[in-house]
């Protein structure tokens, strides 16, 4: 590809950039775009970047460094630059805009009213049907729990056949036999009318609109005849779905007006932490009624203001929720207010007001939002500093131990066989002290036949390190900059599953294909478990109490659990092996399809050629093989 750089001359085309709206496109000396933005005047915008001493931060400042040449494209309008912008963003995750890090769908609880005998059902998405959406909701749980409730309250069905065209064509489902379903499916008296059925929804539907006292007072008059008619089992499955009802009426009490749909928006940001996250915390509002909360983290954030990463959040989720409420509060004033507006409304077809309160319970409810932001954020650095004591804290222990320095990528390997049946070895990779699964690596012994763990091992690293050394050679002259694969990238430290043994295995296949990796055996006491690491022949004692010998025996187990469950696979394999696997021409697909059109093998060697060819999976050719491979070995018998 050729440099298209090299030739860019920034002064001339900072001078040529156009009066008008439109997006900008920063990119590398690799091609690679590492930002995009929109701009209302792209002459005025562009430029501002390549300004000295104007105070951006660091993270914008080395943003800059890495800028070989810019594109753009011009709009009429600015709303048309942001709708560009955001779709280009989305395409291309660029590495230094500030990205929404939750990708999330919510769900919908869909009533398909427009079916004679309608449905409760789950969805992720919103259609321009004539069914009706509540929702979205927050918790996939909660509302596979709510459809659930509704169904059982009112026996309504979950199957999708066409009713009524399909009543009576099929034996109604276990649900009707249960008392679960009211059976709309079933022909004459066994099953329930339209009209009556039709009421049950309609209880559903203003469960679902928030009228509660209606459902409450009809399961209340539902439980109230069972116990007058001595059927205390029907009275209390009543009870029952009335502390259901009353529990989730109880969780709506936090009410902000009447009727209104907003979203309130707070944030929070670690100023001292160039690489830390912000949190951005939504409450969604729905008919006046707060149905949920949700935090967001954004990551690139160094440098930027609150303002600027609430814009970027709205752009990146208000894009791609099927729900836009008619208000949306913020902490502070966005700097491109009226044209998000502009495209809020335009993608829910009315009008969207963003505001921003200065008083009352409005501004108590933003403040509320930026205190659990910052609650989360708190919360959230503290996990990661833990879990970085558990991980690169205790890679740095490690490093400690041995002297070593800038230890990234860990690999463990061991030996797995019984009796030295089946012989297999596994790799298991760390990388900054976490394991990555995507790396780890089955081996089958070929050349060694009995127990012998040094000999599989030799063989298991040479096979190992050799094909990486392949790899490497194979991608030299490729322009692949870092990005090597799960061979050809080579470990900063290997881990033996032993001591002196293995580590010398080791050492001698890198010694012969000129390799120099820090090699240590990780030894273990009378019980199996890890008491020191030994390296350069010297074994080194672990605190057992440190974050470093915690980390230690996770990979050795993790290493072991690899290996036997590869051997176990193997094992199970070689059970059930079948005397179908014998015969010439028949893979896995027609040994499936023989046994599922045929009882057992003894029937498969009963039937003729004719019989065989009548699986559509078995040609001609197969079933003559089938037959000749079973009539072949009765002949053989007599």
């Amino acid at each position: 590809m050729p440099d298209l750089s090299r030739n860019f001359k920034f002064d001339e085309e900072l001078e040529k950039l156009p009066k008008k709206p439109g997006v900008y496109i920063m990119r590398d000396r690799s091609d690679v775009i590492i930002y995009i933005g929109k701009a209302k005047v792209l002459h005025n915008r562009v430029r501002s970047y390549f300004r000295a001493n104007i105070g951006r931060g660091p993270a914008i400042d080395n943003m800059v460094k890495q800028i070989a040449y810019f594109e753009y494209i011009v709009t009429d309008t600015e709303l048309e630059a942001l709708v560009l912008e955001n779709n280009l963003i989305k395409e291309h995750r660029p590495k230094y805009n500030t990205m929404l890090v939750d990708d999330k769908t919510y769900p919908y609880i869909k009533v398909t009213v427009q079916e004679p005998y309608p449905r409760i059902l789950f969805s992720r998405t919103r259609k321009k049907d004539k069914a009706r959406y509540f929702g979205p909701f927050f918790s996939g749980n909660a509302v596979r729990d709510t459809i659930e409730l509704l169904n059982r309250m009112y026996g309504l069905r979950d199957c999708s056949r066409t009713l009524p065209k399909d009543a009576g064509k099929e034996r109604p489902c276990l649900n009707y036999y249960m008392k679960r379903c009211s059976g709309p499916c079933v022909k004459g008296a066994g099953g329930i009318s339209e009209e009556e059925y039709r009421k049950g929804v309609d209880l559903a539907l203003a469960f679902l609109s928030g009228n509660y006292d209606l459902v409450l007072d009809d399961l209340k008059a539902h439980m109230e005849k069972a116990s007058e008619e001595l059927n205390f089992e029907e009275a209390a499955k009543y009870r029952d779905l009335l502390t259901s009802v009353r529990q989730i009426a109880q969780k709506q009490k936090m009410t902000e007006g009447v009727g209104e749909d907003k979203d309130i928006l707070g944030i929070a940001m670690d100023y001292e932490n160039a690489d830390a996250d912000a949190v951005v915390q939504t409450f969604f509002i729905r008919d006046g009624r707060m149905i949920g909360r949700e935090h967001f983290y954004m990551n690139h954030v160094g440098g930027k203001t609150k303002a600027l990463i609430l814009s970027e959040f709205m752009k990146q989720f208000y894009a791609g929720t099927p729900y836009i409420p008619k208000v949306i509060m913020l902490p502070e004033e966005i700097e491109d207010l009226e044209v998000m507006e502009e495209w809020l409304s335009m993608r829910k077809e009315q009008k969207v007001q963003i505001s921003v309160p200065r008083k009352g319970q409005k501004e108590r409810l933003v403040e509320l939002a930026n205190e659990n932001a910052a609650i989360v954020l708190a919360k959230d650095t503290e996990r990661i500093r833990r879990e970085e004591g558990r991980t690169i804290g205790a890679v740095k222990e490690v490093e400690g131990w041995l002297g070593l320095s800038g230890v990234e990528r860990m690999e463990s390997y061991d030996i797995s066989n019984i009796s030295g049946f089946a012989n297999v070895g596994s790799m298991v990779v760390y990388e900054k002290g976490k394991p990555k699964r995507s790396d780890y690596r089955k081996f089958r012994i070929k050349t060694v036949a009995g127990p012998d763990d040094y000999a599989c091992m030799h063989e298991v690293l040479s096979r190992r390190f050799s094909h990486g050394l392949q790899e490497r050679k194979d991608l030299a002259g490729q322009d692949m900059g870092s990005e090597f694969g799960s061979f050809s990238r080579f470990p900063d430290l290997i881990l033996m599953d032993g001591g002196r043994g293995q580590v010398n295995v080791c050492l001698s296949v890198l010694q012969d294909l000129g390799l120099h990796i820090p090699v240590a055996g990780m030894v273990k006491d009378d019980n199996h478990r890890t008491r020191g690491l030994y390296y350069n022949n010297v074994e080194i004692p672990i605190d057992v109490h440190s974050e470093g010998f915690k980390l230690i025996t996770r990979i050795q187990d993790e290493t072991h659990r690899f290996a036997i469950e590869y051997h176990r696979s193997l094992r199970s394999k070689a059970q059930v092996h079948s005397r179908l696997d014998d015969i010439p021409g028949i893979g896995e697909a027609r040994k499936k399809a023989l046994m599922r059109s045929f009882r057992s093998i003894q029937d498969i060697m009963e039937a003729d050629v004719e019989t065989l060819e009548k699986i559509p999976e078995i040609p001609r050719s197969a079933a003559q093989a089938v037959y000749d491979y079973f009539h072949a070995a009765a002949r053989t018998r007599v």
